[in-house]
């Protein structure tokens, strides 16, 4: 089974390859190289055609009487297609010498569709977010800590899967910053992660306030600088201690915020990571659960590390879906399709002059 799967996989690689083949669109790295070997085919054709002319005897000699019984035997139907096999070495030719020439695409742009999402994780490294929250399993003694960890399991958690996500990561108090704009680099990610999560850097960040509107802002305006605010699998990710000064962002309500995400479709999931708050126990728990509960997304009152884990699996098992994006590819080789080709062709010449009969019949 796994040799059809590599089979089939190689047979659509191929396939891909032969669907960007063009006249004009190709460049060929040895194309002397191809010249070469045509000239040599040619001249050894040529050598041999003479070789056999001076060579020849006296025709008079070789003639052969025939009964006349095998007379009825020229007009035989079909006694042309014996030189089949001829001609499908002859045509294998060609494409031998373009294979020999290592074509290749100067430049291609695919649209490939991956299981994923495209994925706006929001870190919350306010003043409060240094209060004691104890994680065994993620190993962190504070609220940041463990937010900063749990961001690292949920990303791990995806790499590990069949996705292929494209992943931002913003860091924000009363301002936001773009730690790592999308990409599809998982290492990337968790490597800034890593990096913000530094009890240093977590000490040297300057904006110690908690606007966690202006992160969503943030986010939407990511979404559109990367021109995927209007495509499918938009998702967001916010990881605070819900403590927020402010639940309005330049005189605009938290409704009015997330409004731009509903029309977006982008669904907010809220992990509020506060330790032993349970839901409703801080004042902007309700507000931002209904608001996040518009987008289609949930909050999550995580007064424990149990509540956190749990969260991070379901938001994991609610990202599956699909996005489609363009990708340029330069000098892709298109070498494979043409050997396979004449390789085909030399393959069936050869089983018809071994297995088949008329195929070696003379005349």
């Amino acid at each position: 089974m796994d040799a059809l799967a590599e089979l089939a996989r190689l047979a659509r690689d191929v396939y891909a390859e032969w669907g960007v083949l063009r006249v004009g669109g190709t460049g060929f790295w040895h194309r002397d190289a191809a010249r070469l070997v045509l000239l040599a085919l040619v001249a050894s054709s040529l050598f041999i055609l003479a070789l056999r002319v001076l060579l020849r005897r006296d025709g008079r000699r070789e003639h052969i009487v025939l009964p006349g019984l095998l007379g009825r035997f020229e007009d035989r139907s079909f006694a042309a297609i014996r030189h089949l096999p001829f001609l499908l070495g002859l045509l294998g030719i060609p494409f031998l010498v373009f294979a020999l020439a290592d074509p290749h695409s100067s430049l291609v742009r695919e649209s490939v569709s991956y299981p994923g999402r495209r994925i706006s994780l929001m870190v919350d490294a306010s003043s409060s977010m240094s209060t004691p929250f104890s994680a065994a399993e993620l190993a962190s003694e504070t609220a940041f800590a463990t937010t900063v960890a749990a961001a690292e399991r949920f990303i791990q958690l995806r790499r590990e899967g069949r996705y292929r996500d494209v992943i931002a990561l913003i860091e924000f108090g009363t301002r936001a910053y773009v730690v790592t704009p999308f990409t599809s680099d998982y290492d990337n990610v968790l490597l800034s992660a890593s990096l913000i999560g530094d009890p240093n850097e977590f000490a040297k960040f300057p904006d110690k306030g908690t606007m966690i509107g202006l992160a969503i802002v943030q986010s939407i305006e990511l979404y559109r600088a990367f021109k995927f605010l209007d495509a499918a699998g938009n998702l967001m990710v916010i990881f605070s201690d819900g403590e927020d000064e402010r639940v309005t962002q330049d005189g605009r309500s938290v409704s009015d915020i997330v409004e731009e995400a509903v029309r977006a479709e982008i669904p907010i999931y809220f992990i509020r990571t506060n330790a032993d708050k349970l839901l409703g126990e801080l004042i902007p728990d309700r507000i931002w659960r209904e608001a996040v509960e518009r987008t289609g997304g949930k909050f999550y009152a995580a007064a424990n590390e149990a509540t956190i884990l749990q969260a991070i699996k379901e938001i994991d098992q609610a990202s599956e879906g699909n996005i489609s994006i363009q990708r340029y590819v330069a000098q892709r080789p298109l070498f494979a399709p043409l050997a396979l080709i004449a390789a085909l062709l030399w393959s069936a010449a050869a089983t018809l002059k071994l297995l088949v009969p008329h195929f070696r019949t003379f005349p």
